[in-house]
């Protein structure tokens, strides 16, 4: 039984500037995760036509399926392995004494990623490749870091909204990335544009073009840089402190220093706070196996479609006529172009829902939010792909764009919020990162099926044979369908998972 005033005093104190102070410099890490994790997506053909176009292989904005796949999948690969070896280290070093090196990867590898190089194709993007892989192994440790601390510093009346609070500075990250690219093309077009040719798209390429994915990708360090000073001087969570350091009188003293809270030090009894079942163990499957099957299993099945959709958004605007063929614009209006789409995306659908999922999650409940999300996902995917042939008339686009939009708004206020915030909230304090880290790391799984597998999947069958190396597709319609179907077994999984809408942390785990 865990039964500390320190604890007791956290669920039921108010909501006060720290919380919101911490909400920031958690949520900072999130900003730079979807900032770098989704400006490669507006890049992506820009290196096609710098490092692929040449007079045998006219095609603009074509990287080779392996090259494609790896740079945008390889950020992924990396945040998998952080999220399994930071999950760990979060329960095992402390929350705060890991906290710091995520932000700091973050940082280098952001600037070393526009700094890559090599004396041919090859070169430049197997460098990139690199730094962007240990790029994702820093994003990947703020997951289960960021959401342990968020969880563990709040009160349990609002603590679902502070969670997704966090994550939903993704939402503003993914608009940053489309503001810095739409203002980085800008500027070189007006400076170095080059006319568009129809054949010949080696002449739209100006080489000042290769400053601008540069220039994107390493901006991604700054929002980091500003607040890396203010999570240093985070004191560790109260929760570790007194659960997991048994240290209730240090556990006090931090809250104190931070939080508006006022009552005298204590110490706690050992017999409270001691380990009563490990990891995997026989009593660990019997509370909370299902849990984690059911944490593990819907963040899989959400991120194959939430960044699938994401990665190959541009495909799907070019496929419908919202984005002019590439042969029509040379290489730097086509980054303005890919942007301007993502951010409309991002102001209307993505943010949104994000913010939806703050204002409603303490309300509805997180399983609520999470099954309608993962059911209106599937509806307007099905919306989108069954007329699809109707969408691509050129007076129908707007329609089309609506109801893209909307998907990416209920994955927001839905699973992608949901499956951060609920592993957060129901795994032991002794346990709570490392299983959120291994729940996070299956969605990165599910999200790198969605890079390989389905950037493959979604390219338009009947290409040509002398297009460079892509084999036939399945069709980007058919690719919906799919998803569609597997955001229905998302909403079955959702019933392994418990609801912790207003229990305590130690309620919502079975720690009392």
């Amino acid at each position: 039984m865990v039964k500390l005033r320190v604890l007791e005093a956290l669920d039921s104190a108010k909501t006060q500037l720290y919380h919101f102070t911490a909400i920031v410099i958690a949520g900072m890490g999130f900003f730079t995760d979807a900032y770098d994790l989704f400006s490669i997506s507006i890049v992506t053909k820009l290196l096609g036509r710098i490092y692929y176009t040449n007079p045998d292989n006219p095609n603009p904005g074509t990287l080779p399926p392996g090259v494609a796949s790896s740079v945008t999948g390889v950020a992924l690969a990396g945040t998998l392995c952080g999220q399994l070896l930071f999950g760990w280290l979060g329960d095992n070093l402390g929350r705060k004494r890991a906290y710091g090196i995520t932000l700091f990867l973050m940082i280098v590898c952001s600037l070393a990623s526009g700094l890559s190089f090599g004396h041919h194709a090859r070169g430049v993007m197997g460098t990139l490749c690199f730094f962007r892989f240990w790029l994702g192994f820093g994003i990947g440790g703020d997951y289960p870091l960021s959401a342990t601390i968020m969880s563990e510093y709040s009160n349990k009346r609002t603590r679902g909204a502070f969670i997704s609070a966090v994550f939903a500075m993704q939402g503003f990250g993914i608009l940053f990335s489309g503001i810095v690219s739409l203002i980085v093309s800008s500027i070189f077009e007006s400076r170095y544009g080059a006319p568009a040719y129809e054949v010949n798209a080696l002449a739209s390429t100006v080489p000042e073009a290769d400053y601008v994915w540069r220039i994107i990708l390493m901006f991604g360090a700054v929002p980091a840089a500003l607040t890396y000073y203010w999570r240093m001087k985070m004191p560790e969570t109260a929760r570790y402190t007194a659960l997991v350091e048994r240290n209730a009188r240090q556990a006090t003293q931090d809250m104190i220093r931070v939080l508006n809270i006022e009552f005298e030090e204590e110490v706690a009894d050992e017999e409270e706070v001691r380990d009563t079942y490990g990891l995997f163990s026989k009593e660990f499957m019997k509370r909370h196996g299902l849990h984690l099957l059911g944490t593990c299993s819907t963040w899989f099945i959400l991120d194959i479609g939430f960044y699938s959709q994401n990665l190959f958004q541009k495909d799907v605007y070019t496929s419908v006529g919202w984005l002019p063929p590439a042969q029509s614009m040379n290489a730097i209006q086509e980054v303005y172009k890919i942007a301007k789409a993502q951010t409309v995306i991002a102001l209307c659908g993505t943010i949104p829902g994000y913010w939806f999922t703050v204002a409603f999650i303490d309300v509805l409940g997180r399983i609520n939010i999470q099954m309608m999300g993962f059911i209106m996902m599937s509806a307007f995917m099905l919306a989108v792909s069954i007329p699809y042939d109707h969408w691509k008339q050129k007076s129908h686009k707007i329609g089309f764009v609506v109801l893209y939009a909307l998907t990416f708004f209920f994955a927001d206020f839905g699973p992608n919020t949901t499956t951060f915030v609920i592993p957060a909230e129901i795994f032991p304090a002794r346990l709570r990162s490392t299983c959120h880290g291994i729940s996070a790391a299956a969605g990165k799984a599910g999200a790198i099926v969605g890079a390989y597998g389905f950037l493959y999947a979604s390219e338009s069958p009947g290409r040509s044979k002398d297009d460079p190396g892509y084999p036939p597709g399945i069709g980007i319609r058919k690719t919906l369908f799919i998803l569609a179907g597997v955001n229905v077994l998302g909403f079955i999984f959702t019933f392994a998972e418990p609801e912790p809408k207003g229990k305590s942390l130690e309620e919502a785990s079975q720690e009392s």
